[in-house]
């Protein structure tokens, strides 16, 4: 019995960990060029474009992220006030995701 539960104990800690693993991995710049010609993601041309048509400004920061096995373009633009937004962008596709104020 004791064999089960510490096998099990040690499944559960190896899965969490792989799941915390899988979350959130930040994207090398030297990987991106293979995941636009592979047509994984849009170029990052693009998904800029489509950030400032969302939310026009100056693009201060930008981060591709893999959330999930999902790639996630994230865009930080300064308004004409001076206002900061993030735009998050799924990178396959361009779709909006979010559109939100930064505090």
């Amino acid at each position: 019995m004791y064999k089960h539960i510490l096998a099990l104990s040690c499944s559960a800690i190896l899965a969490l960990g792989s799941s915390a693993l899988l979350a959130d991995d930040d994207v090398r710049m030297d990987e991106v060029n293979g995941l636009v010609e592979q047509g994984t993601i849009q170029s990052l041309e693009s998904l800029n474009e489509k950030a400032l048509a969302v939310q026009p400004g100056t693009i201060t920061d930008t981060d591709l992220d893999k959330h999930y096995g999902r790639f996630i373009y994230e865009v930080e633009i300064r308004d004409a006030q001076g206002q900061e937004w993030d735009i998050d962008l799924d990178a396959s596709n361009g779709d909006v995701l979010e559109h939100r104020r930064d505090d």
